[in-house]
């Protein structure tokens, strides 16, 4: 019998209002899996990846955490959190701390760990992504691409079950999307489980084992890269390619 995915979204609905923004999505991701997300803006991706971590309520569905429904009312979201790791779009770094302060933060206060555990698997992390003699920095003193880095690293100090990630590159100048990119790739071949809403097509071909598109809150076409970008079946999806690759 195959292991549960580490994340399955059943039916999930979602709505502002009158605006439904998902309708009736389905995904699962498995271990060791990218999942990448694509689609036109307001196509629902960034809300589905709030709505997995619970940051938004759903109207309808399930969310499942490791085969277990996390959407329901007698769950605590603040210790599914903990078990996801979340990078938005703008880095959201604190800005009165330095970058090991950010990254050590949570795996202490989320998680009990001692302070100095805490900054060494900091510290570790921030080697890791080429930030080794920049622990003491604050945010301001980073580029764009060094916040995001610790950004990234701050999700992992927790050692997540997942990774979401939201269109991570959005805020960045073009020179600085290469260096965060490279990051999500060395995740990738860590084997980091992911899902991951992005704007970056080629990368999606080159890191996602599935790409999922989405528009107006459905997903219509999931398939691997090579399949999906070379021979999508949806004729949304193909106008969608065709404006983008053209």
């Amino acid at each position: 019998m195959s292991a549960a995915p580490v994340i399955e979204v059943r039916g999930v609905t979602k709505a502002y209002g009158e605006a439904e923004v998902l309708r009736g999505i389905d995904l699962a991701v498995r271990e060791h899996e990218a999942v990448a997300l694509i689609g036109a803006s307001g196509s629902g991706k960034s809300t589905l990846l709030r709505c997995i971590d619970l940051l938004e309520p759903i109207r309808d569905g399930d969310v499942l955490l490791d085969g277990a429904v996390v959407t329901d009312p007698s769950v605590d979201p603040i210790a599914v959190r903990r078990r996801l790791g979340m990078v938005f779009q703008a880095f959201n770094l604190f800005p009165h701390l330095t970058a090991i302060e950010n990254v050590a933060l949570a795996p202490v206060r989320a998680q009990g760990l001692g302070r100095e555990a805490a900054r060494a698997r900091a510290a570790e992390l921030l080697a890791r992504f080429g930030l080794a003699g920049r622990e003491g920095a604050r945010p301001d003193d980073l580029s764009g691409g060094q916040q995001q880095r610790v950004a990234i690293a701050r999700a992992l100090a927790t050692q997540p079950r997942a990774l979401l990630l939201d269109e991570i590159t959005s805020a960045l100048d073009p020179e600085l999307v290469g260096e965060v990119l490279e990051v999500v790739r060395d995740l990738k071949a860590q084997g980091t489980t992911m899902l991951l809403a992005t704007h970056e097509m080629g990368f999606a071909r080159e890191v996602a084992d599935r790409v999922v598109f989405m528009d107006e809150g459905q997903i219509l076409e999931i398939a691997d890269p090579t399949t999906f970008f070379d021979h999508p079946q949806h004729e949304r999806t193909k106008l969608f390619l065709g404006q983008l690759l053209r």
